[in-house]
């Protein structure tokens, strides 16, 4: 079973930068796809960003020249580096990994934006 473990998040303040990562248990290449997802309390899990086998990135609107989403091949690892963080960034980030129809998730880090 792929396992997904993710780090990185905390405290920060507005303007304030953060880098998460997410690292897998499998080669990163098997996988469709894999991405950064976030839920803020009382609200549905959101796309952030996302990059495919072929390194095609796509990014949710709201984070579009703000956040910057990577991997290393060798680690096994895919990045979310984000700048300019802003309150309603604070919310708990998920790493994904899409093979077909199967879909794994990580347990979670919480991002918390405030002054």
């Amino acid at each position: 079973q792929v396992q997904l473990v993710e780090s990185g998040g905390g405290l920060v303040h507005p303007g304030g930068s953060l880098r998460l990562s997410c690292a897998s248990s499998e080669n990163i290449f098997m996988f469709n796809s894999m991405g950064w997802f976030r839920q803020a309390p009382g609200k549905q899990r959101d796309m952030v960003a996302t990059i495919n086998v072929g390194g095609v990135t796509a990014y949710a609107n709201t984070v579009e020249g703000r956040f910057t989403i990577s991997r290393d091949g060798p680690a096994n690892t895919v990045y979310l580096q984000m700048n300019d963080l802003k309150s309603e960034d604070t919310a708990v980030y998920y790493c994904g990994a899409f093979v077909l129809r199967t879909e794994n998730w990580g347990q979670g880090t919480q991002v918390t934006v405030s002054s």
